[in-house]
C-alpha cells in the first residue's frame, strides 16, 4: 500500500497493511485487445456529462438487457465461458452458472484432452455442447446503478464534488445475493472547459479506501483539465458493509514490541484474523465475493451508470493490478490506462515481493556510493545493513522510545523487522545510511521510532485488512509453495538467515493468516497476462521497496502501445511527484506522445552525512 509522508489518517491506514499493492478476475476473462476509440461525451454548457446519468437512449437505471435464453451452446475455438456468458447470457459474470451447470460435461472433456481438471471450467474444448440457464435466472439480479448521496466528511469538506453509490450485486455469481453501495466521488476539474474524458483513480491496498487520496490529486493537479471519479472499492471504509478489521489494527499495534520472525507473533496475527472473519461472517458478509473479478466488473458497471462514453484509467499499487485486469475483461469505453507502482496479476505471490525490496535496496545503495559526501561516510553501508540484519536476528534488540500521539513504547527489532523498516526508510530516504551507522554502533532508537511510528497509532479502523485478506488468499498465496516462497528471498537476499527470509517482506505469516480466513482459491485464469493495445503508461520509482521499478517493465512486454518511465529516487507512488502528475497529465493529453522531458532531471536527494 502507499505510505505517504502526509500526516493524514487516510495516509495512516495506507501503511498499516504494508502497502497499497497488492485478482480474482471473475474467471476466463478475455485477453484484452483494446476496442476502437469512441466519439467524446456530449457537452452542455461546455462540461461534459459526467454527472450520474444514463447513456444515450437508455432510461434511468437501465442496462441493455440480457439475451439469456434456454437452449445450447456449442465452444468454438478460442472461446471462453466468459465470453459464452457475455454472448448468450448478457452478462459474462455469469459464466460460473454455466459451469455449474455443465460441470460433469466440461470435467469429462478435460479428462478426455489429457487435462486432471478442467480448473473450473479455464479448460473448454471446440465441440463441446453447453446446456444455458434459463431466462429468470439471468433477470434475477438487479441492474447496477448510481443514487445521488451527499459526500462524506471523514477526510475533509470535498469543495468542487458530487458523489453518490453505486449500487452493485455482492456476489454476481449468485442470483440472489444482497447489494453493495460503493462510494463514489465525482471531482470537478480545474479547467472550467475540461476535456471529455474523465479519469477514473483505483487506489491500492487492497483494502485502502481510495476517497483519502482526493487531496493528493488534486494537490497534483491531476484533475487540471479533466474531471476525476474516485470510486471507494467494494469493502472499503467510505462503501457499505467495510471489511474493516480492528482485531487486526491491534494485532499490528502490539507488534512493535514482539519479535517480528517469531511463530507466536504468526499466531497472533492468525487468531485475530480468525476472530475478525467471525465477526464480519456473522454480519452476513460473503469474504469470498471481495476480489479484483468483482471489482473490475463494478468499475465497469461504474461507467455506464455515469454515462460516460470513455474514460482514462489511473492506478495505484495494487490499484494497477485491478487495472490490469479491468482492461482486460472489460476493454470498451477505456481511452487510456496509468499504471503506478506495478502489480502483475500474472507473477504476484508473497514470494514475488522479495524482487522489488532487493531492487530498492540496491538502488539506495548505489545512490548513497554515487553521492561523495555519503560515499566517503559510509562506504559500506550496504554490507553494514546486511551485517546488522543478521546480527539483529541472532541477538534482537528491545528499546524505549517516543510516538507522537502515543507516547513511550517498547519496540522489538529482530532481523525481520529490520528489513522491513527499508520500506519506511524509501519513502523518506535521506537518513537511511545516517540510521543504519547508528544502529550499528549501539544506537537503534533512530530506527526503532521510525518503525513505530509506521504502525502506531494506527488506521483507527479505516483499513479494510479484510479485503486485503480475500485478495491475498485467493489469488496470491494458493499459487504459490513454501518453498518456493523461500527460494525467491532466497534469490534476493542470499546472505540473510531463513528464519528471515521464511517471511515475504510485509506479508509476513500471511499463510497462517490465510488457513483462518477461508476463502476458495481463485481459478488459474486470473494469472493471465494482459495483451492489449489500449495506451499505457507504466510509471515508477526507483526506490520503491513494495513494487519495484522492474514490474512496469515487465508489464509493458505485452502492451503493444506502451511507455515505460522510472523516477530516480522515488519511492511507491510517482503520481504525486512533480514530475510524476507532470508525466501522467500529458500522457492523458497525448497517450503515444507523453511529454517525458522531466525525467531526466529527477534525482536522488541528498543524504545526511550527519546527525541533525
Amino acid at each position: 500500500m502507499p505510505i505517504r509522508n502526509r500526516g493524514t489518517a487516510a495516509a495512516a491506514a495506507l501503511f498499516l497493511a504494508g502497502w497499497t499493492v497488492l485478482s480474482a478476475a471473475p474467471a476466463h476473462g478475455t485477453s484484452g485487445a483494446a476496442t476502437a476509440r469512441q466519439k467524446p461525451a456530449a457537452k452542455e454548457g461546455g462540461r461534459p456529462l459526467i454527472s450520474p446519468g444514463p447513456l444515450q437512449g437508455q432510461r434511468p437505471g437501465a442496462f441493455p438487457p440480457a439475451r439469456a435464453q434456454s437452449g445450447t451452446h456449442t465452444v468454438a475455438s478460442g472461446d471462453t465461458l466468459w465470453d459464452v456468458a457475455q454472448r448468450t447470457l448478457g452478462t459474462a459474470p455469469r459464466w460460473d452458472s454455466v459451469y455449474a451447470l455443465n460441470r460433469r460435461t466440461v470435467e469429462d472433456e478435460a479428462r478426455r484432452h489429457g487435462y486432471a481438471s478442467s480448473d473450473r471450467g479455464h479448460w473448454i474444448f471446440p465441440g463441446t455442447v453447453l446446456a444455458l440457464p434459463s431466462s429468470p435466472a439471468a433477470r434475477a439480479q438487479p441492474s447496477p446503478r448510481f443514487e445521488p448521496a451527499p459526500c462524506p466528511t471523514t477526510y475533509g469538506e470535498l469543495k468542487g464534488t458530487r458523489c453518490g453509490f453505486l449500487v452493485v450485486p455482492e456476489n454476481r455469481t449468485r442470483p440472489s445475493t444482497r447489494t453493495l453501495r460503493l462510494a463514489v466521488a465525482l471531482v470537478r476539474s480545474a479547467s472550467p472547459r475540461p476535456h471529455p474524458d474523465p479519469i477514473v483513480f483505483l487506489t491500492g491496498g487492497p483494502g485502502a479506501d481510495a476517497l483519502g487520496n482526493i487531496a493528493e490529486l488534486t494537490e497534483a493537479g491531476l484533475n487540471r483539465d479533466r474531471d476525476l471519479v474516485v470510486l471507494s472499492q467494494r469493502g472499503t471504509f467510505s462503501s457499505q458493509r467495510p471489511l474493516t478489521c480492528p482485531e487486526i489494527d491491534r494485532f499490528y499495534g502490539e507488534r512493535v514490541g514482539l519479535l517480528y520472525d517469531a511463530p507466536s507473533t504468526g499466531d497472533r496475527y492468525a487468531r485475530a484474523a480468525a476472530r475478525c472473519r467471525e465477526r464480519l461472517t456473522a454480519q452476513g458478509v460473503d469474504p469470498a465475493a471481495y476480489t479484483t473479478g468483482e471489482n473490475a466488473a463494478d468499475v465497469a458497471d461504474l461507467r455506464k451508470a455515469l454515462g460516460i462514453r470513455q474514460w482514462n484509467v489511473l492506478s495505484h499499487s495494487y490499484g494497477t493490478q485491478l487495472a490490469l485486469t479491468y482492461m482486460r475483461m472489460f476493454p470498451d469505453g477505456i481511452r487510456s490506462v496509468t499504471v503506478d507502482g506495478v502489480v502483475p496479476p500474472s507473477v504476484a505471490t508473497p514470494g514475488w515481493t522479495w524482487s522489488s525490496m532487493r531492487e530498492a535496496f540496491d538502488n539506495m545503495v548505489s545512490a548513497c556510493a554515487a553521492q561523495n559526501a555519503c560515499r566517503q561516510r559510509y562506504p559500506d553501508i550496504g554490507a553494514t545493513f546486511l551485517r546488522m540484519v543478521r546480527r539483529l536476528e541472532a541477538r534482537p534488540v528491545t528499546t524505549q522510545v517516543t510516538v507522537p500521539q502515543v507516547g513511550r513504547v517498547k519496540v522489538v527489532l529482530d532481523g525481520g523487522a529490520l528489513l522491513n523498516w527499508v520500506v519506511r526508510a524509501s519513502h523518506a530516504p535521506a537518513t537511511f545510511p545516517l540510521a543504519v551507522d547508528e544502529l550499528a554502533h549501539g544506537r537503534p532508537e533512530r530506527i526503532a521510532e521510525q518503525w513505530a511510528a509506521a504502525w502506531l497509532p494506527g488506521s483507527n479502523g479505516m483499513f479494510a485488512h479484510g479485503f486485503s485478506l480475500s485478495v491475498w488468499c485467493s489469488e496470491w498465496v494458493p499459487f504459490e509453495t513454501p518453498g518456493e516462497q523461500l527460494a525467491e528471498g532466497l534469490r534476493a537476499f542470499p546472505e540473510l538467515p531463513r528464519s528471515v527470509l521464511a517471511q515475504a517482506p510485509q506479508l509476513p505469516f500471511l499463510r497462517q493468516a490465510c488457513q483462518a480466513w477461508d476463502v476458495p482459491k481463485a481459478p488459474d485464469s486470473v494469472r493471465a497476462v494482459t495483451r492489449s493495445s489500449i495506451p499505457t503508461l507504466a510509471i515508477s520509482g526507483s526506490f520503491d521497496a513494495q513494487t519495484g521499478a522492474q514490474w512496469g517493465r515487465y508489464v509493458a512486454r505485452t502492451l503493444s502501445r506502451s511507455t515505460v518511465v522510472t523516477l530516480a529516487g522515488v519511492a511507491h507512488g510517482a503520481f504525486d511527484h512533480p514530475c510524476g502528475a507532470e508525466v501522467i497529465t500529458s500522457f492523458f493529453d497525448d497517450p503515444d506522445h507523453p511529454d517525458t522531458r522531466c525525467v531526466s532531471s529527477v534525482k536522488p536527494a541528498p543524504f545526511v552525512v550527519d546527525r541533525p
